[in-house]
Protein backbone atom coordinates (compact mmCIF):
# COMPACT_ATOMS: atom_id res chain seq x y z
CA UNK A 1 0.00 0.00 0.00
CA UNK A 2 1.12 3.55 -0.67
CA UNK A 3 0.28 5.02 2.77
CA UNK A 4 -0.27 2.81 5.84
CA UNK A 5 -4.01 2.54 6.50
CA UNK A 6 -3.71 3.24 10.22
CA UNK A 7 -1.96 6.52 9.44
CA UNK A 8 -4.77 7.51 7.08
CA UNK A 9 -7.40 6.69 9.70
CA UNK A 10 -5.49 8.62 12.38
CA UNK A 11 -5.80 11.68 10.14
CA UNK A 12 -9.55 11.33 9.61
CA UNK A 13 -9.91 8.96 6.67
CA UNK A 14 -13.15 7.07 6.12
CA UNK A 15 -13.97 3.96 4.10
CA UNK A 16 -16.37 4.35 1.20
CA UNK A 17 -17.91 1.55 -0.83
CA UNK A 18 -18.57 1.69 -4.55
CA UNK A 19 -20.53 -0.81 -6.59
CA UNK A 20 -19.33 -2.14 -9.93
CA UNK A 21 -19.37 0.58 -12.65
CA UNK A 22 -20.01 3.37 -10.12
CA UNK A 23 -18.21 6.61 -10.92
CA UNK A 24 -15.73 7.72 -8.25
CA UNK A 25 -14.81 10.97 -9.98
CA UNK A 26 -15.27 12.41 -13.46
CA UNK A 27 -13.05 14.26 -15.87
CA UNK A 28 -13.45 18.00 -15.30
CA UNK A 29 -14.20 17.72 -11.57
CA UNK A 30 -11.71 18.85 -8.94
CA UNK A 31 -9.77 16.72 -6.47
CA UNK A 32 -11.32 16.87 -3.01
CA UNK A 33 -9.97 13.60 -1.57
CA UNK A 34 -7.02 11.25 -1.50
CA UNK A 35 -8.19 7.78 -2.61
CA UNK A 36 -6.48 4.50 -1.69
CA UNK A 37 -8.01 1.17 -2.63
CA UNK A 38 -8.59 -1.22 0.24
CA UNK A 39 -10.20 -3.88 -1.93
CA UNK A 40 -11.24 -4.02 -5.57
CA UNK A 41 -10.10 -2.63 -8.91
CA UNK A 42 -10.64 0.83 -10.38
CA UNK A 43 -10.54 1.80 -14.05
CA UNK A 44 -8.82 5.07 -14.96
CA UNK A 45 -9.94 6.15 -18.43
CA UNK A 46 -11.23 8.73 -20.86
CA UNK A 47 -14.41 8.22 -22.88
CA UNK A 48 -14.84 10.16 -26.09
CA UNK A 49 -17.96 11.47 -27.85
CA UNK A 50 -17.93 8.56 -30.30
CA UNK A 51 -18.03 6.09 -27.38
CA UNK A 52 -14.39 5.03 -27.72
CA UNK A 53 -12.50 4.58 -24.49
CA UNK A 54 -8.83 5.07 -23.67
CA UNK A 55 -7.81 3.13 -20.57
CA UNK A 56 -4.86 4.44 -18.57
CA UNK A 57 -4.72 1.74 -15.92
CA UNK A 58 -6.41 -0.55 -13.43
CA UNK A 59 -5.18 0.28 -9.92
CA UNK A 60 -6.11 -2.33 -7.32
CA UNK A 61 -5.68 -3.22 -3.62
CA UNK A 62 -3.20 -0.88 -1.91
CA UNK A 63 -2.88 1.52 -4.84
CA UNK A 64 -3.92 5.16 -4.83
CA UNK A 65 -5.26 7.15 -7.78
CA UNK A 66 -5.80 10.77 -8.71
CA UNK A 67 -3.31 11.83 -6.03
CA UNK A 68 -1.26 14.16 -8.24
CA UNK A 69 -4.30 16.43 -8.63
CA UNK A 70 -4.26 17.16 -4.90
CA UNK A 71 -1.23 19.38 -5.51
CA UNK A 72 -2.78 21.55 -8.22
CA UNK A 73 -5.97 23.44 -8.98
CA UNK A 74 -6.29 21.64 -12.31
CA UNK A 75 -9.44 19.57 -12.86
CA UNK A 76 -9.14 15.81 -13.35
CA UNK A 77 -8.13 14.87 -16.89
CA UNK A 78 -9.71 11.41 -16.62
CA UNK A 79 -12.52 9.41 -15.06
CA UNK A 80 -12.20 6.91 -12.21
CA UNK A 81 -14.80 4.14 -12.17
CA UNK A 82 -15.13 1.09 -9.92
CA UNK A 83 -14.38 -1.83 -12.22
CA UNK A 84 -15.42 -4.22 -9.46
CA UNK A 85 -17.16 -3.62 -6.15
CA UNK A 86 -14.63 -1.55 -4.18
CA UNK A 87 -13.88 -0.38 -0.68
CA UNK A 88 -11.79 2.76 -0.86
CA UNK A 89 -10.14 4.77 1.89
CA UNK A 90 -10.89 8.45 1.38
CA UNK A 91 -9.08 11.31 3.10
CA UNK A 92 -10.10 14.92 2.47
CA UNK A 93 -7.62 17.10 0.61
CA UNK A 94 -7.03 19.37 3.62
CA UNK A 95 -6.36 16.40 5.92
CA UNK A 96 -4.08 14.85 3.30
CA UNK A 97 -2.05 18.07 3.03
CA UNK A 98 -1.77 18.18 6.83
CA UNK A 99 -0.59 14.54 6.86
CA UNK A 100 2.11 15.33 4.30
CA UNK A 101 3.23 18.41 6.25
CA UNK A 102 3.40 16.44 9.51
CA UNK A 103 5.08 13.39 7.96
CA UNK A 104 7.06 14.54 4.89
CA UNK A 105 8.38 11.02 4.31
CA UNK A 106 4.88 10.10 3.15
CA UNK A 107 5.32 12.47 0.23
CA UNK A 108 8.33 10.44 -0.92
CA UNK A 109 6.22 7.27 -0.88
CA UNK A 110 3.42 8.93 -2.85
CA UNK A 111 5.88 10.44 -5.34
CA UNK A 112 7.62 7.08 -5.81
CA UNK A 113 4.27 5.45 -6.57
CA UNK A 114 3.29 8.26 -8.94
CA UNK A 115 6.65 7.96 -10.73
CA UNK A 116 6.14 4.21 -11.21
CA UNK A 117 2.70 4.84 -12.66
CA UNK A 118 4.08 7.54 -14.98
CA UNK A 119 6.66 5.03 -16.20
CA UNK A 120 3.82 2.62 -16.98
CA UNK A 121 1.92 5.38 -18.84
CA UNK A 122 5.02 6.21 -20.91
CA UNK A 123 5.40 2.54 -21.74
CA UNK A 124 1.76 2.24 -22.81
CA UNK A 125 1.96 5.52 -24.76
CA UNK A 126 4.92 4.13 -26.69
CA UNK A 127 2.58 1.44 -28.04
CA UNK A 128 1.10 4.11 -30.34
CA UNK A 129 4.34 4.03 -32.34
CA UNK A 130 4.40 0.21 -32.57
CA UNK A 131 2.42 -1.38 -35.38
CA UNK A 132 3.09 -5.02 -34.51
CA UNK A 133 0.40 -6.15 -32.02
CA UNK A 134 2.57 -9.01 -30.72
CA UNK A 135 5.33 -6.58 -29.75
CA UNK A 136 2.76 -4.40 -27.92
CA UNK A 137 1.46 -7.39 -25.97
CA UNK A 138 4.93 -8.72 -25.17
CA UNK A 139 6.06 -5.34 -23.85
CA UNK A 140 2.98 -5.04 -21.66
CA UNK A 141 3.32 -8.59 -20.32
CA UNK A 142 7.06 -8.11 -19.72
CA UNK A 143 6.34 -4.99 -17.67
CA UNK A 144 3.54 -6.63 -15.65
CA UNK A 145 5.61 -9.75 -14.98
CA UNK A 146 8.53 -7.63 -13.80
CA UNK A 147 6.23 -5.40 -11.68
CA UNK A 148 4.82 -8.43 -9.87
CA UNK A 149 8.39 -9.80 -9.48
CA UNK A 150 8.13 -13.02 -11.51
CA UNK A 151 11.04 -14.35 -13.56
CA UNK A 152 10.43 -17.98 -14.53
CA UNK A 153 8.66 -18.81 -17.81
CA UNK A 154 4.89 -19.27 -17.41
CA UNK A 155 5.14 -18.44 -13.68
CA UNK A 156 3.08 -15.25 -13.91
CA UNK A 157 -0.70 -15.61 -14.07
CA UNK A 158 -1.86 -12.41 -15.74
CA UNK A 159 -4.45 -10.81 -13.41
CA UNK A 160 -6.36 -8.97 -16.14
CA UNK A 161 -9.07 -9.98 -18.59
CA UNK A 162 -8.50 -10.04 -22.32
CA UNK A 163 -10.67 -6.94 -22.64
CA UNK A 164 -8.59 -5.08 -20.05
CA UNK A 165 -5.31 -6.07 -21.69
CA UNK A 166 -6.63 -5.10 -25.13
CA UNK A 167 -7.69 -1.72 -23.70
CA UNK A 168 -4.21 -1.10 -22.31
CA UNK A 169 -2.54 -1.92 -25.63
CA UNK A 170 -5.05 -0.05 -27.80
CA UNK A 171 -5.96 -3.24 -29.64
CA UNK A 172 -9.37 -4.60 -30.47
CA UNK A 173 -10.30 -7.60 -28.31
CA UNK A 174 -10.53 -9.84 -31.39
CA UNK A 175 -7.01 -8.85 -32.43
CA UNK A 176 -5.69 -9.40 -28.91
CA UNK A 177 -7.22 -12.91 -28.75
CA UNK A 178 -5.86 -13.85 -32.18
CA UNK A 179 -2.35 -12.68 -31.22
CA UNK A 180 -2.21 -14.45 -27.85
CA UNK A 181 -3.26 -17.70 -29.56
CA UNK A 182 -0.35 -17.19 -31.95
CA UNK A 183 1.93 -16.45 -28.97
CA UNK A 184 0.77 -19.69 -27.35
CA UNK A 185 1.64 -21.60 -30.53
CA UNK A 186 5.10 -19.99 -30.42
CA UNK A 187 5.38 -21.03 -26.73
CA UNK A 188 5.74 -17.42 -25.60
CA UNK A 189 2.89 -17.92 -23.13
CA UNK A 190 0.47 -20.59 -21.96
CA UNK A 191 -3.30 -20.52 -21.74
CA UNK A 192 -4.84 -22.88 -19.21
CA UNK A 193 -8.51 -22.78 -18.14
CA UNK A 194 -8.81 -19.40 -19.92
CA UNK A 195 -5.98 -17.96 -17.77
CA UNK A 196 -2.89 -16.49 -19.41
CA UNK A 197 0.47 -17.55 -17.95
CA UNK A 198 3.54 -15.63 -19.06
Amino acid sequence: MVIPEDLLFQHGAVVKTYSENEIIFSEGSFAKNYFQIQEGTVKISNTFDDGKELVHGFPFNGHCFGESYLFTDTPFGMDATALTACTIISLTKSHFINLVKNKPGILLDVNRYTAERLHFRYLVSSFLAISDPMVKIQRLLDHLKNYFDYTEPYSFQVPYTRYQLASLTGLRVETFIRVIKKMQALELLKIESSKIYY
